[in-house]
């Protein structure tokens, strides 16, 4: 898929084929090389103009920063510090755009799986906070 979408050159599918390879690298466990495949797939997603796709990519991104601090965490402690920061600014931005996403229902799944990864990093607070932004959103759909 990834060498179709390099002859193509377009953005959505090369955002495509990317995030599919760093969810491989995810399932085996290769946080690192996970997120720098998911780096990489944000890119071609923002050149697309897609909310929605860097929206899932940025989520993507924070939860493999924060596998990547649990694993680093024992023996190097600073490198997990930097990947819990990163996790944290990818979430955020993740809930920036979130607003922006097509279906309102997903945004509240959004807001709900950074809250998770918040959490995972040890930012109770925002997650929290982000938790109780979701359930505003329920309210209002459900009225």
């Amino acid at each position: 898929a990834l060498d179709a979408a390099e002859m193509k050159a377009l953005p959505h599918e090369m955002a495509a084929a990317l995030a599919q390879i760093g969810r491989c690298y995810r399932a085996l466990r290769s946080a690192g090389a996970a997120e720098d495949t998911l780096l990489q797939a944000l890119r071609w997603a923002r050149a697309s103009g897609s909310a929605d796709l860097q929206v899932e990519l940025l989520c993507e991104l924070a939860e493999a920063a924060c596998e990547l601090a649990a694993e680093l965490a024992e023996d190097e402690p600073r490198s997990a510090h930097g990947a819990r920061e990163r996790a944290r600014d990818r979430a955020f931005e993740a809930s920036r755009l979130a607003g922006q996403v097509a279906d309102a229902q997903w945004e509240i799944t959004v807001l709900l799986r950074i809250s998770d990864t918040l959490n995972r990093c040890g930012d109770h607070d925002d997650a929290a906070a982000l938790q109780s932004r979701a359930m505003a959103l329920m309210a209002q759909a459900s009225a």
